[in-house]
């Protein structure tokens, strides 16, 4: 009688855990990253924005250090290699955090902050000529102009611009022109190292920064209420965790083009999110405006399949 065949059980959860991750995996990632943006606003109606990130951080620190005290992962091995961290850490956790945070604060709708900040990918390609050394075509032009000016209909849209709505506008672009050095910064001179450290490092950096700034320009005072907390238990599970590591593993599993295709619908999930989080609404003009801006990262970010 011929034998049943032998069904490797560790081979099988292998596949089951990379199917959950190719299938389920990039919407859940989706819907943490897209929440994060009005959930984070929600939480600055209880702290300045700078105390905010500096508790965030600081929380983010404690759990990455409790796992890495049972990991024991590998640290830098040189100066060159922490040097490389401590920049991205500067450009991603206070430049684009701090400035993302600080622009909630000045009134700016999260809507159009995700639609500025997602422009990253558009700007990563227009500049790498510079300084990476890639080449750049027509599509990447065409991309860009879209995107910008799905932007710029966004804003327009959700009425006139003046004086004291422009700042926090500005304060977007800054965030967005920290998240693309830190990732061309990251193409050019970045080191590969263990995610759960650089996590560690990066998030010590913004707290070393954002901490004193915090004490020096803003009332630390925060109103622990259990909406507060939840949101900061969010920020920091949900964001800084657990969405953090499903991309990774999403990495791993070989769907890094499925996965940077669902960051295009990262501002409409946003929009969508803000409306039943904060009650915000986009005028119809502005939907449109924002289908123009999607499209135009898709076409500057697609890559045709070999």
């Amino acid at each position: 009688m011929a034998q049943a065949p032998h069904i490797d059980r560790n081979e099988e959860e292998r596949t089951s855990e990379r199917r959950w991750l190719t299938t389920v995996g990039p919407f859940v990632f989706l819907l943490l990253w897209s929440a994060g943006f009005p959930i984070a606003k929600t939480g600055l109606h209880y702290a300045s924005p700078l105390t905010f990130l500096s508790i965030r951080f600081a929380l983010s620190v404690g759990v990455l250090l409790a796992v890495c005290v049972v990991r024991r992962p590998q640290w830098p091995r040189n100066a060159r290699a922490w040097l490389h961290l401590v920049v991205v850490g500067f450009l991603v956790q206070v430049m684009y955090f701090g400035l993302s945070y600080l622009s909630m604060t000045a009134g700016i709708a999260t809507s159009v902050l995700a639609l500025i900040v997602s422009l990253q990918p558009i700007l990563v390609g227009v500049l790498a000529p510079k300084f990476v050394g890639e080449r750049i075509g027509a599509r990447r032009w065409t991309g860009l102009l879209l995107g910008l000016a799905g932007a710029a209909g966004v804003i327009v849209a959700r009425g006139p611009l003046h004086a004291e709505s422009l700042g926090p506008v500005l304060l977007a672009i800054g965030a967005l022109i920290g998240i693309t050095g830190a990732m061309l910064y990251e193409k050019r001179l970045g080191t590969t190292q263990d995610p759960l450290t650089s996590n560690l490092v990066q998030y010590s950096v913004g707290f070393v920064f954002c901490a004193p700034m915090a004490l020096l320009f803003e009332h630390t005072q925060v109103q622990w209420t259990p909406t507060f907390i939840a949101t900061l238990a969010y920020l920091v599970i949900g964001n800084s965790l657990i969405a953090i590591t499903l991309l990774l593993a999403m990495t791993r599993a070989g769907k890094v083009s499925q996965v940077a295709s669902l960051f295009f619908f990262v501002p409409p999930a946003a929009a969508v999110l803000s409306y039943v989080f904060l009650g915000e609404v986009l005028p119809a003009a502005a939907w449109w405006a924002m289908g123009v801006a999607v499209l135009g990262v898709a076409i500057a970010t697609w890559t045709p399949r070999k």
